[in-house]
């Protein structure tokens, strides 16, 4: 170890000695200063070596004797004088460096620090003015820097976190993230050897909870270790909790517009109800008010007969006749009642099994006088392994009227016709199909769409109000099944009724004609 003894007692002489006097700085010179001489007490090179307990010495003579134990002069006083005596009178081992080549060995020396410390500065002041959270920790947990973002928002004082675990920054925990529900950052960027980034709550100074967006980076030593994991983050608790009432807004807006949409569309539908019932008022009037006029006049003629005493044999002839139609007419009104009851009214229905085959047969039997009447011959083809269905007879019986007499009306015009009646059984789909066809006047392709609509009909004025089709089309469809329309206008019409040989709801059933859809 070279011992020095520095001459001059100044500012240069305390900078060196403050930055060079360590045990780590003299074992890595391979030097140290042990002594130094200046004739004033008080300059701070004499008062510096002072206090770290050098030889201090007025005269730099006390250094030139032979039996000194200094090894090396360091003149640092720019007085020339000092450096030439000193040269003349030192012993042969002890070397001597003059003030000019000391200064600028220094100021080499010490550029680079500055350098170095200005670009810590620069670096320092950029992190600080960076608002996200900036943490440097070690491959051992341990905190070494952070920003003044992290410290001004998280309520810490830069000495109560460097130098602390991360985890008892972090989520004040004694162990490396135990018990908690997310999985570290650094050991998912030790796992997968790169950047992780998660969003994880954390516990301020104040032990409330924070939400922290994390991007966790590593950063690799020569040999491919890791040396430091930089952690950039932001505190966004404030924007979740914003996002947050924007949802609970948002929900309560789209709750209250719900509402006010359900209210419309309840008022909607009471108009609805409204206009349909308005419609189907003037229709039943219009409708009711044609064959009771009709019978009104004929019991006026009637009396008229009666008053004037000829009831001779014409006069009998005539009262057959009017009552005949009058019979016809009430017929008419009490089938407009029937419809309407049977389109508007809920009731409870007992089902039971029905042989389809022998309830068509009746229902021809009923209708034989308006199908010779209106010269329609029917053909039937019925199958004879007809399985028997469950449903309600006087309802499908009511839906084969309604077919019947829509078929006769179609082929009233062409003088007679032929209605083909088939039924058979479909046993790959478990179903049952009857099939009414006509040869009337068919139907135009534009109103099949509209065909089971309530109150749509393209026949004559006082021939209905459009019920029957929407009737039969709702009682199919209590019964599970489907119906289907085929027309082609001026050759006829094919229904076809499709029903399931069993019931997925079996025993009484309610019936709601409500639910008949157009």
């Amino acid at each position: 170890m070279i011992r020095i003894g520095v001459v001059g007692g100044g500012f240069l002489s305390g900078d060196v000695l403050e930055k060079t006097h360590s045990d780590d700085h003299a074992n890595d010179l391979g030097a140290r200063i042990v002594a130094l001489a200046d004739p004033v007490p008080s300059n701070p090179g004499a008062v510096k070596a002072r206090e770290m307990g050098l030889r201090v010495t007025r005269d730099y003579n006390d250094f030139l004797t032979p039996d000194s134990d200094i090894d090396f002069v360091i003149v640092m006083s720019s007085d020339k004088k000092i450096y030439e005596e000193i040269l003349k009178k030192k012993p042969g081992h002890v070397g001597v460096l003059p003030y000019p080549v000391f200064d600028m060995l220094w100021r080499a020396a010490t550029l680079d620090e500055a350098r170095e410390r200005a670009r810590k500065e620069e670096i320092e002041t950029i992190l600080n003015a960076i608002e996200d959270f900036i943490v440097v920790i070690t491959p051992e947990r341990e905190i070494v820097d952070v920003n003044e973002a992290f410290l001004r928002k998280m309520g810490y004082r830069r000495e109560e976190v460097v130098g602390r675990k991360c985890h008892e920054i972090f989520q004040i925990l004694p162990e490396p993230c135990e018990g908690v529900d997310f999985v570290c950052p650094l050991e998912q960027v030790i796992r997968n050897r790169r950047a992780d980034q998660q969003v994880l709550t954390r516990v301020d100074h104040k032990g409330e909870l924070r939400h922290v967006e994390v991007s966790m980076f590593p950063i690799w030593g020569k040999e491919g270790e890791l040396s430091r994991f930089i952690e950039i983050s932001r505190d966004v608790t404030d924007r979740l909790q914003q996002e947050e009432k924007v949802r609970l807004r948002l929900e309560k807006m789209v709750e209250a517009r719900t509402r006010q949409l359900r209210e419309t569309h309840e008022k909607l539908l009471h108009q609805d109800k409204m206009a349909s019932l308005g419609k189907l008022s003037a229709s039943v009037v219009h409708e009711l008010n044609n064959p009771i006029a009709g019978i009104l006049n004929f019991i006026l003629l009637m009396k008229r007969i009666l008053d004037e005493n000829h009831m001779d044999a014409d006069g009998i002839a005539r009262f057959l006749q009017y009552l005949e139609l009058m019979e016809t007419e009430t017929r008419r009104v009490s089938r407009i009642a029937s419809n309407l009851l049977s389109f508007s009214r809920q009731s409870k229905i007992e089902l039971k099994r029905i042989d389809l085959n022998r309830l068509l047969d009746k229902t021809l039997m009923i209708n034989q006088n308006l199908l010779k009447i209106n010269q329609v011959t029917v053909n039937k083809s019925l199958s004879p392994d007809m399985p028997m269905i469950l449903g309600s007879e006087d309802q499908l019986q009511q839906v084969f009227m309604n077919l019947i007499s829509n078929a006769v009306e179609a082929m009233e015009g062409g003088k007679g016709g032929v209605l083909q009646i088939e039924t058979r059984r479909l046993p790959e789909d478990a179903q049952v199909m009857i099939t009414f066809e006509d040869a009337g006047i068919g139907i135009p392709p534009e109103n099949i769409p509209r065909l089971f609509e309530p109150f749509f009909t393209t026949k004559k004025k006082g021939k209905g109000v459009g019920l029957g089709l929407s009737v039969a089309y709702g009682i199919i469809r209590e019964h599970e099944g489907e119906i289907h329309v085929d027309s082609v206008p001026g050759k006829g019409t094919k229904f076809e009724i499709v029903l399931p040989e069993k019931r997925k709801n079996g025993g009484r059933h309610e019936h709601s004609q409500d639910s008949h859809s157009g």
